[in-house]
């Protein structure tokens, strides 16, 4: 069992990785004026979706196995309001902060931790569920800061993955991609 323990928690953290770097990719091809632009009153802009991810991640991870995830001190309610136009490094900052203390504690834990419980808003979790319900969690919300951000970069977005029509290409290792993260 201490290898399959071993296994999850080394493709946990590469899972969480893995949609830190899209968001980050996506991020990267949005125009500063398009971060906090909604598509709808009752939507959410990608600063939104950024601000509340950082909040979820900092809040179930920081004291990850000895402190409930849900922080007095965090305010969720708060996490989907913005004031004025953020700047790009205030967003990067709430993205950071999160991603930083998550994947720090993930990076972590150890086999024999995925048995233990940890607490969301005083309910009972083994850690291999709360991990798995906050990789879900993320997924959703990176994803929406993609869709987000391949509707404002328009024609000039560049694939996150293999583009359309071009699996064949991937497939032969022939594929090569164009995408260079703005910076």
């Amino acid at each position: 069992m201490t290898d399959v323990a071993a296994a999850y928690l080394t493709d946990i953290l590469r899972t969480f990785r893995n949609y830190r770097k899209l968001g980050e990719s996506a991020l990267a091809q949005v125009a500063d004026a398009d971060l906090g632009r909604l598509i709808d009153p009752d939507a959410n802009s990608i600063a939104i979706v950024v601000k509340h991810v950082g909040g979820n991640l900092r809040s179930r991870f920081a004291d990850f196995l000895t402190s409930d995830g849900e922080k007095p001190d965090r305010h969720r309610d708060g996490e989907f309001e913005v004031s004025g136009s953020p700047s790009r490094a205030e967003i990067l900052r709430w993205w950071n902060e999160g991603w930083d203390i998550a994947l720090a504690s993930i990076g972590a834990l150890e086999p024999g931790d995925l048995g233990r419980t940890v607490f969301i808003r005083q309910e009972p979790f083994l850690v291999v569920e709360a991990l798995n319900r906050s990789a879900g969690h993320t997924a959703y919300h990176v994803g929406e800061i993609v869709m987000l951000a391949k509707h404002f970069a328009g024609p000039g977005w560049k694939s996150l993955s293999i583009p359309k029509g071009q699996s064949a290409q991937f497939s032969k290792g022939t594929f090569k991609s164009d995408f260079v993260p703005r910076r």
